[in-house]
């Protein structure tokens, strides 16, 4: 690591010391636009390696604070993550939280080392680049805006680093196992675009926090959502450990709830979990919640949103046995032409709005889930048939369907990362000097 090349570190504020005066416009803007989801988990999270400190700067500053394994964490690192926390309006207490995730990050870089995963000058740019974004900045201007109150350039590339490095061996560890499939993204888009839609059922596993205990929770938390994997173990978990009434019935709501009455941070994770699956931690005032999805439905009281459908038009003879053929094999439009062996005039995939459906047609698609189909008429030894191929909510923009494919596998690769960093913590050698 280079050595800071001004005596700005001389002049460095401790987390304790920054007051609210000092954080800039700009600053406030990190934290309106949501960076501190980046502090924790598999989103990306770091600062590595030790600082080579200047002849001029008390000597005790960089003297070690703890040793993981055989990685140095200094008492400059450790002023200057809780300085960021400080910033970014981290809850609890913020030198122990920096210090934990310190230790956290010089696990990741051993990780990196052991596997041999490096990144290029390109990569580390552009994780800069994509965190600051997140605020509506470049990575110079947010480095330009943490100087201000007293935060290295170093300590946001090596925050990144870390954090970039450990995104990059769960991807490479895990990326095949948790494909993520376009109707995953047909929910996500459907869901975020009309959210009274869709409905779900529920358990719910409360963790009390009480004031400063909260790490105590979140990592009791962690520990559960990653080795609870059935109904039958979150119900223990939930009568064991949940302070919620609905503890003695293994933590299940009974009722189907609208995807609009739940907090975003909340449905967001819903979303991306598979049937039985657990979402990550979801932090709410005095405690931490687990959740575990029971099932998805379509909310047929909801009001409807405008929508694109996408329909197949065939038309077959009239015979029962192709007819069965098809309904049996066809699970999908483009199915069909393998399938029904018709001349391309009699099969054609529709896109349009409900309102250039004509008004039979459109209310027999209305009544079809994805994949099933209706008779749209039968006569002179024909028969002209519609499958619902899917349906589209009408957008602005087009949506970015690699993007949230992303977005829906690192939320899903989030537990797996956290499950492997436990591992690492229990068999690390960590001690004070």
């Amino acid at each position: 690591m280079t050595r800071p090349q001004t005596m700005q570190s001389q002049k460095q504020l401790s987390a304790a010391q920054l007051s609210p005066r000092q954080i800039s416009t700009a600053s406030r803007r990190i934290l309106l636009a949501g960076v501190l989801a980046g502090l924790t988990g598999f989103t990306g999270i770091g600062a590595g390696g030790g600082f080579a400190p200047p002849a001029a700067l008390a000597q005790n500053l960089f003297a070690p604070q703890l040793y993981v394994n055989d990685q140095v964490i200094t008492a400059f690192e450790v002023d200057q993550r809780a300085l960021f926390m400080k910033v970014l309006n981290a809850p609890g207490d913020l030198e122990k939280e920096a210090l934990k995730s310190l230790i956290d990050d010089r696990l990741r870089l051993s990780e990196a080392k052991r596997l041999g995963v490096k990144l290029s000058p390109e990569e580390l740019t552009a994780g800069m680049e994509e965190f600051a974004s997140r605020a509506s900045l470049s990575a110079d201007q947010l480095i330009a805006e943490l100087q201000k109150v007293g935060i290295s350039a170093e300590t946001y590339r090596d925050f990144v680093q870390a954090g970039a490095l450990w995104r990059k061996i769960v991807r490479e560890r895990y990326s095949g196992m948790v494909p993520v499939s376009e109707a995953e993204v047909d929910l996500f888009l459907e869901a975020s675009l009309r959210p009274r839609a869709l409905k779900v059922l529920v358990s719910e596993l409360v963790i009390p926090a009480e004031p400063g205990q909260e790490a105590e929770a979140m990592d009791l938390a962690k520990s559960l959502a990653g080795s609870i994997k059935s109904e039958g173990a979150f119900a223990a978990a939930a009568r064991e450990y949940s302070a919620a009434p609905t503890a003695e019935g293994g933590g299940r709501i009974p009722d189907w709830l609208p995807l609009a009455n739940l907090p975003p941070v909340i449905s967001g994770q819903l979303l991306a979990l598979g049937q039985g699956a657990v979402s990550a931690p979801v932090t709410v005032p005095g405690a931490v919640v687990l959740f575990q999805l029971r099932g998805v439905e379509t909310d047929s009281s909801a009001a409807p949103a405008a929508m694109t459908v996408e329909w197949a038009d065939l038309t077959i003879p009239d015979d029962p046995a192709l007819y069965a053929k098809i309904l049996a094999g066809a699970d999908t439009c483009n199915d069909l032409y393998a399938l029904a062996n018709v001349p391309a005039e009699q099969l054609t995939l529709r896109k349009q709005s409900m309102g250039e459906i004509p008004s039979d047609t459109g209310l027999k698609l209305a009544r079809l889930d994805q994949g099933e189909f209706a008779t749209l008429s039968r006569g002179n030894g024909a028969m002209r048939l519609a499958m619902l191929c899917k349906r589209v909510p009408v957008m602005e923009k087009e949506p970015d369907r690699s993007r949230i494919k992303e977005q829906l596998m690192n939320q899903k690769l989030d537990g797996m990362a956290e499950n492997d960093l436990e591992k690492m913590r229990h068999a690390a050698l960590i001690r004070e000097p």
